[in-house]
């Protein structure tokens, strides 16, 4: 009963903030978002930038990237959330506790649906209008941002991938590849794509391989696709922008700890 008073007093709550922001203008929505950032208050945050992503204009690298930190905030505590209750139901198992299991269970399915309606609402948003306002940029930004949302679609369809079973997980697995590999083609295009240095073309090729090696279990496949980006990296150290060297660097030192971390596991199983 507790919690279904907290589920109302939460949609009662969403309800009045959609109404608050349908009247902000696009630039008092970023605003606010910036300020929802800062206090950690990501549902909120979520609010304010799918308004702006949802409008006529084409998202600034500066929206595009709110829009991003405040789905993956809201998406990540939830995925941490599964991930402990499914742990906890495991354990309940093995001791053969069948009343607590059904307990975490239940409260394991309602996280899923949570995750579900956000993984369903930005994978619309990127589909009805983050791609094709991205279609209409001139070409210097258009293969970014095409670059940018295909790779949040696959992201997404990872997220459900991850505790979706049978059928349904094998279709969130197929259309997370098809957007990752759209990306990918576009990314690394040797006319109009980008740099192998490009932090979101790194980290398009960190979550793919992620992907390969979570999801699909094709562990070679993940070893080698990390290694050339890393590579292909390296050997263009020298023509990075120095706005863009932190988080380039930073991606290809999560590509070399994944690279580490998955070849110890390949001669731990041999």
């Amino acid at each position: 009963q507790q919690q279904q008073q907290q589920q109302q007093q939460q949609e009662q709550h969403t309800g009045e903030m959609e109404s608050y922001v349908g009247d902000l203008s696009r630039e008092d929505c970023v605003y606010h978002a910036r300020l929802a950032e800062q206090a950690e208050r990501y549902d909120d945050m979520v609010l304010y930038m799918k308004a702006v992503a949802k409008g006529d204009e084409v998202l600034s690298v500066e929206e595009r990237n709110l829009l991003s930190v405040a789905y993956k905030n809201v998406i990540g505590s939830r995925r941490a959330s599964w991930r402990v209750l499914s742990s906890i139901e495991a354990k309940e198992k093995m001791k053969g506790d069948d009343d607590k299991v059904s307990k975490v269970s239940a409260y394991r399915n309602k996280v899923e649906i949570e995750l579900d309606d956000v993984c369903d609402e930005i994978l619309n948003i990127i589909k009805e209008n983050l791609i094709p306002q991205a279609e209409k940029m001139k070409d210097g930004e258009k293969a970014e941002s095409q670059v940018f949302y295909y790779k949040m679609s696959g992201d997404y369809h990872r997220y459900l991938a991850e505790f979706k079973l049978d059928e349904m997980r094998r279709d969130c697995a197929e259309a997370a590849l098809d957007a990752y590999k759209t990306a990918q083609k576009i990314a690394e295009d040797p006319e109009g794509g980008l740099p192998p240095t490009h932090p979101i073309r790194l980290g398009l090729a960190l979550n793919l391989s992620v992907f390969y090696y979570e999801i699909l279990a094709e562990q070679e496949q993940a070893c080698d696709l990390a290694k050339r980006a890393f590579d292909s990296a390296i050997a263009e150290l020298d023509s990075l922008q120095e706005e863009s060297y932190k988080d380039a660097t930073l991606i290809m030192q999560l590509l070399r700890d994944n690279l580490t971390l998955w070849t110890s596991d390949g001669e731990e199983k041999d």
